[in-house]
């Protein structure tokens, strides 16, 4: 349990650093979206002031992950086909990719992170949905972001998070749990501070920050969403050789879904096609073993 005064000193922490600041555009994007009654024309309007903004969005609705027949080319006509929150959450998702560093530290690397995070929110938003969440697109945008805070971190602290990289012993130990033992704080609650700051959505700020206390949330009774995002968490990096979470990924999925193990395959391989549609937009290559290849190989014959 983090205290209070841990939590200051993460908080101090990011004061004294440069944090970049969101883009206009994205701000007047969030803050459009807290009153439901503005449609495709006013959302339109902070996209097409964005001209590198607007390339962006005409060049994600018109990739093969939408499949349309025909080129989408004006911005009003994008958000009325994929929807307001689809094209928020990519904005916000775009805003913060283009922001953050890339720290030299260990063996992190940025790209790296943001295949896995867009692994987890595609998981986390097909999951939300098999789970009965209504807003399934927050829950990809907020897995996307979850591990927002780590980059930010080891540029803070170069030295402290090399050694935590190396601790992490390619997936045996959680880096969250290392940086609590270390600081009294982790990224997640570093990352739940970092969204309040850019003034997110505190619904979405919470799912981002709760995402590491995955048996901790399911033991008080999870909303769909926490347990969508804290669960997309488990799943391998594209770095880790081994799934070491693999066995209790799969049966959280089990006992949350009531499937069987045998429908996890099917799910994974649709996520994996999803990100190979989905990849090219954000100028991120394949990784070398897909989610089902992961899943196929035994925790167990993995390690031996």
């Amino acid at each position: 349990m983090t205290n209070r005064k841990a939590l200051l000193r993460v908080e101090s922490l990011l004061a004294g650093a440069q944090l970049p600041a969101l883009p206009q555009s994205a701000i007047r994007l969030l803050q459009l979206s807290q009153d439901p009654e503005n449609g495709p024309a006013e959302f339109a309007v902070p996209i097409e002031s964005d001209p590198g903004l607007t390339g962006q969005v005409l060049k994600f609705v018109n990739s093969s992950y939408f499949g349309f027949a025909r080129e989408i080319s004006s911005i009003r006509l994008a958000i009325t086909l994929v929807g307001i929150r689809t094209i928020k959450n990519f904005a916000l998702w775009s805003a913060v990719f283009s922001l953050m560093p890339n720290p030299k530290c260990g063996p992190f690397d940025l790209k790296s992170m943001w295949q896995d995070s867009l692994r987890r929110g595609l998981f986390a938003r097909t999951m939300g949905r098999l789970l009965g969440q209504v807003d399934s697109e927050d829950l990809f945008a907020a897995a996307l972001l979850q591990d927002m805070a780590v980059p930010l971190l080891a540029k803070e602290l170069p030295v402290e998070y090399d050694k935590l990289f190396q601790l992490r012993q390619s997936g045996r130990t959680r880096l969250s749990d290392l940086e609590q033992e270390r600081f009294g704080w982790n990224h997640a609650e570093a990352a739940g501070l970092l969204a309040r700051r850019w003034s997110l959505p505190e619904e979405f700020a919470d799912l981002i920050q709760s995402h590491t206390k995955f048996t901790e949330l399911l033991a008080k009774g999870a909303t769909p969403g926490q347990a969508a995002v804290s669960l997309s968490a488990l799943l391998p990096t594209v770095r880790d050789d081994i799934w070491f979470e693999r066995d209790a990924f799969v049966e959280a999925y089990c006992r949350l879904t009531g499937s069987a193990e045998s429908q996890i395959q099917p799910l994974l391989a649709e996520i994996d096609a999803d990100f190979q549609e989905f990849a090219p937009v954000l100028k991120l290559g394949m990784p070398a073993r897909t989610l089902a290849d992961c899943l196929a190989e035994p925790e167990e014959s993995a390690v031996s």
